[in-house]
């Protein structure tokens, strides 16, 4: 697929997704959203890409749904269509994205360089980890449209906040900044704008410099346990070392531990 509404770019093992919309802060139309959720399908199977960063051209991360084009009827939410019609469009539009990412096993970071409100804030949320710039912005926004989040925020926002927080973001609506992003746990760290891409970047290419099944199986074992019984994790965590175990990664660690030299993981 050619690329026309956001960039992808790849660089030492990590894949950028750079949503091309600066005009109007990189709010979603349907053609963002088929291109985004072909990005994450594609460096999904490319073996050579180790984690995915996910950005925002321009001052603005993602600023949601096309607002204007909502008010009239044309766009993601279809409003002047019948309810036979609206039943399934963001299952058609937007959900195809957040079904791509909870499969991906690589890592999948959000680089939020910008206004990340509404569905914006859904999409950054649905990251594995967040930075973002100081210059960020964070609005659960749905409710002053008189909406409810639709793509996923109810389900990942209080797994990385907390119930009650989530609620107070999502009742209110209101707009934060970096720094109480960064108190509440919902970013990992704040920099300044000109060194959020640098930083984020020297980390993903850490990660993909690593031992890509034992970092993929980590990711696994987190989400599925979620709510699994403690049990059942242990279970599949036996399963998930003796996967592991098997990779020549697993040898080059420890010969490079006992050689004293930093290791070097081939991902297999």
């Amino acid at each position: 697929m050619a690329y026309e509404a956001i960039r992808y770019d790849v660089d030492q093992g990590v894949a950028i997704i750079t949503l091309n919309k600066p005009e109007r802060l990189n709010a979603f139309d349907d053609e963002m959203l088929e291109e985004w959720h072909d990005a994450v399908q594609q460096a999904d199977r490319d073996a050579s890409v180790r984690a995915v960063v996910v950005t925002g051209a321009g001052r603005g991360f993602c600023s949601g749904m096309n607002v204007a084009a909502e008010a009239q009827g044309e766009g993601v939410l279809q409003s002047n269509a019948t309810v036979a019609e609206r039943r399934h469009s963001l299952r058609n539009s937007v959900h195809p994205i957040p079904r791509a990412i909870i499969q991906l096993e690589k890592p999948y970071i959000a680089a939020v360089n910008g206004a990340a409100v509404g569905a914006g804030m859904d999409m950054a949320s649905m990251a594995d980890i967040r930075f973002c710039s100081s210059t960020a912005r964070f609005a659960m926004s749905y409710v002053r449209m008189g909406l409810i989040p639709g793509d996923g925020g109810c389900w990942t926002l209080p797994r990385i906040v907390g119930s009650a927080k989530a609620l107070e973001l999502i009742w209110s609506g209101r707009l934060f900044g970096a720094d109480e992003a960064l108190e509440m746990g919902y970013v990992s760290a704040v920099y300044e704008p000109d060194e959020l891409m640098p930083r984020v970047l020297e980390f993903a290419q850490q990660l993909a410099r690593g031992p890509a099944t034992a970092i993929q199986l980590s990711k696994k074992l987190v989400y599925r346990s979620q709510d699994m019984p403690f049990d059942e994790h242990l279970d599949m965590a036996q399963m998930a070392m003796f996967v592991a175990q098997t990779t020549e990664d697993a040898k080059e660690g420890p010969r490079a531990f006992v050689e004293k030299r930093e290791p070097e993981f081939k991902g297999h």
